[in-house]
């Protein structure tokens, strides 16, 4: 951020609009906030809805960006009392604070909070130079990741080891990660440093060498003939699916795949139901869970696995000035495997 009394930011002026680099004067931060010079902001395909207008109450223009890295320089009152200092390398995510009063916050499941705080959406997000973000919202950035590795952390990453380690699979068990883009290529890493049996699935064979590459002891081609569910099931049925794919279709096809008690996490978010009939969950007992993102101490458990693990996203990394271009790249599929923004 430069040391003037403002910042830029790339803002849509209008759903649907394209991106425009535009000054905002700083503001400093409130009651138990802080302001973040951004690092590095990962382009995320939720960031869609957003941009499109899609979610209720999304006031234009609006300044997306909801996988932020950076440092805190300058704190709101109350702030370094509840352990923050100015030069703390922090992110924060798709969980952007909550309201610490609704019944999910008070039981302590705060990603589920009826009020809860998106960047991008409750307040200004991470295409900028500066952001201010609640407390609650902030996760420490372990010093063996950089700025561009955690931004993706905060939202793809979080989702993915969440969805993982909060399903049944035990070390050993076979685990499929259905789809291997800005998601799923996490996903591979993260079940294979899990100790699972890592299938990796996607379309053409010519990925085979990509998931071998992420760590995945078998992929399938799920257009090489046979069904997804089949092949799965010659390998003794997955006892957890994670499907990051894009695709109500394609995910439908795993659950006859699934063990017995086998459970399908639905992370790939898209509008079309999905063609699931109650006996195939019945009769087996299987399971189908959609999975959010997580807390910022999930999001901290995160990056720490990661750096313990040496597992990094596949990042492109592009200036802030590149907004647009970097958001029409990602919703075009072209993205390998997540676009990164990045103010300098």
């Amino acid at each position: 951020m430069s040391p003037t009394n403002t910042y830029r930011v790339a803002q849509v002026p209008a759903a649907g609009g394209s991106f425009e680099i535009v000054e905002r004067e700083v503001r400093r931060p409130g009651r138990d906030h802080v302001r973040i010079a951004v690092e590095a902001c990962g382009v995320c395909h939720s960031d869609a809805g957003f941009v499109e207008g899609a979610y209720p109450g999304v006031q234009f223009p609006v300044v997306p960006g909801h996988e932020v890295a950076g440092r805190i320089d300058e704190l709101g009152e109350g702030a370094r009392e509840l352990g923050w200092q100015v030069g703390d390398r922090v992110t924060v995510g798709w969980f952007g604070g909550s309201c610490h009063h609704c019944r999910p916050c008070r039981q302590g499941d705060f990603v589920v909070c009826d009020n809860l705080k998106v960047p991008g959406w409750a307040y200004d997000g991470g295409y900028a130079e500066a952001l201010i973000a609640p407390v609650d919202a902030l996760a420490r950035i372990p010093d063996a990741l950089s700025a561009t590795d955690a931004g993706p952390m905060a939202c793809a990453g979080v989702t993915v080891f969440q969805g993982l380690r909060r399903s049944p699979a035990k070390p050993g068990d076979v685990v499929a990660v259905l789809g291997i883009g800005g998601l799923g290529h996490l996903g591979v890493m993260y079940a294979v440093a899990m100790g699972f049996e890592t299938v990796a699935i996607a379309r053409g064979q010519e990925k085979a060498a990509f998931a071998e590459e992420l760590g995945a002891h078998r992929y399938i081609d799920s257009t090489g003939g046979t069904p997804v569910a089949e092949a799965l099931q010659a390998l003794g049925g997955a006892k957890t699916v994670l499907a990051t794919a894009g695709n109500a279709a394609a995910i439908s096809e795993t659950v006859e795949g699934l063990t017995p008690r086998g459970e399908l996490v639905v992370i790939g978010a898209v509008p079309e139901p999905m063609g699931i009939s109650p006996l195939q969950l019945l009769l087996k007992g299987r399971v189908v869970r959609g999975h959010p993102s997580g807390s910022a101490q999930d999001v901290q458990e995160t990056m720490d696995f990661s750096a313990l693990h040496g597992i990094r996203p596949t990042v492109e990394v592009v200036p802030l000035d590149e907004a647009d271009a970097a958001y029409r790249k990602m919703m075009s599929g072209g993205a390998r495997y997540r676009m990164v923004l990045r103010p300098d």
